[in-house]
């Protein structure tokens, strides 16, 4: 059995314990029925799922991840979007704080293996919080890996260049600014958690899992590499300062001004810019200057260090690569972000993932 066979078997498992779990807190019946279905609008689950109550037959269309932190719940609400009101998360365990967000803040269907719950259709309507789980319990999923700041950095660039994943290392160095012995352990984290298969041999590496990597990813990178980016904030005095702003070589868009510049979909609230460390002491001084920015801990303005030496293939020159667009906009937890960030990954990120 290869380690992406494995992993699915592990998946199925948990969503039976969650299942039976929702069975002894809410007394409802819940089966699997189909496992990965295709649905007509091309839209793939992890599995069909059905619970009875009332004497109703309810379907849900389920997705398996395991969820530590609420940028994952943004994450998961996206990949449930094409299942409409059907979509379900079936995760280990949910907090009550998460909980409450999955209801409040996303409308976010889910259910856990201590038994928590929300689910809600016509003549039904479910939610139980606060179950914990078993002191001994196993959960059968594991904690995601993701590794640490530099790990990110190398699948960075290996999901923006796909290409790399059969490079020599001193490239995969270059793209993503680590140390050289670095790249050996990401390849043998990645392999022993079936996101990618070879390496015996030149060029028989293959990305298994791009999408579930590219997630993993957008989960980790708020919490373990954006707050090493050096931020600094600033606030502009007028909103619109940005419409004029020329940056600097080395320097680009991220966040809401990219994803505007990229969908036309989004009124921005903040501005976020990327600049070279190398480039930072004086790009930085002469952007304050022109356009009055104030230092300000809570200011609309935020500038990081990029992390990346490449520029992928279509990127307009002054934004930051599409992925990472997804990724600043997926951390806001904002609703009008979340729905522009999943137009961007259909439009800017998908296609090439699959090509991976």
């Amino acid at each position: 059995m290869n380690q992406a066979t494995q992993l699915r078997e592990r998946e199925i498992r948990l969503l039976d314990d969650a299942l039976a779990a929702l069975t002894r807190t809410t007394g409802l019946t819940a089966a699997i029925v189909t496992r990965e279905p295709l649905r007509a609008t091309g839209a793939r689950a992890d599995a069909d799922i059905q619970i009875e109550a009332n004497g109703k037959r309810f379907q849900f269309f389920a997705e398996i991840k395991t969820i530590d932190r609420a940028v994952a719940l943004a994450t998961a609400k996206n990949q449930l979007a094409p299942h409409g009101n059907r979509g379900v998360l079936v995760a280990p365990y949910i907090t009550a704080e998460l909980a409450n967000h999955c209801r409040n803040t996303l409308d976010l269907h889910f259910i856990d293996t201590a038994g928590n719950a929300y689910l809600r259709a016509p003549g039904l309507y479910v939610f139980v919080h606060g179950e914990r789980p078993p002191k001994l319990q196993e959960m059968r999923m594991g904690t995601r890996g993701g590794g640490t700041a530099t790990a990110l950095r190398v699948v960075f660039a290996l999901l923006c260049n796909p290409e790399l994943l059969n490079a020599p290392y001193r490239e995969i160095v270059a793209a993503a600014g680590v140390a050289l012995g670095a790249v050996g352990w990401v390849f043998f984290d990645l392999q022993g958690r079936g996101y990618i298969t070879g390496g015996l041999r030149k060029h028989n590496r293959r990305l298994l899992e791009p999408a579930r990597l590219l997630d993993e990813w957008v989960t980790n990178f708020p919490i373990k590499l954006r707050p090493k980016l050096n931020p600094r904030r600033f606030q502009a005095p007028d909103p619109g300062w940005w419409r004029q702003a020329r940056l600097e070589a080395g320097a680009r868009w991220g966040g809401e001004i990219a994803a505007t510049k990229l969908t036309d979909d989004l009124k921005p609230a903040t501005c976020t810019i990327y600049v070279h460390p190398e480039n930072a002491r004086e790009a930085l001084p002469a952007l304050v200057k022109q356009h009055h920015l104030r230092a300000d801990p809570h200011g609309n303005v935020e500038i990081l260090d990029t992390f990346w030496n490449f520029q992928p293939k279509g990127t307009q020159p002054d934004l930051v690569p599409p992925l990472l667009v997804y990724a600043d906009l997926m951390a806001t937890f904002d609703p009008r972000n979340l729905e522009v960030a999943r137009k961007i990954r259909g439009e800017h990120i998908d296609d090439a993932l699959r090509r991976a």
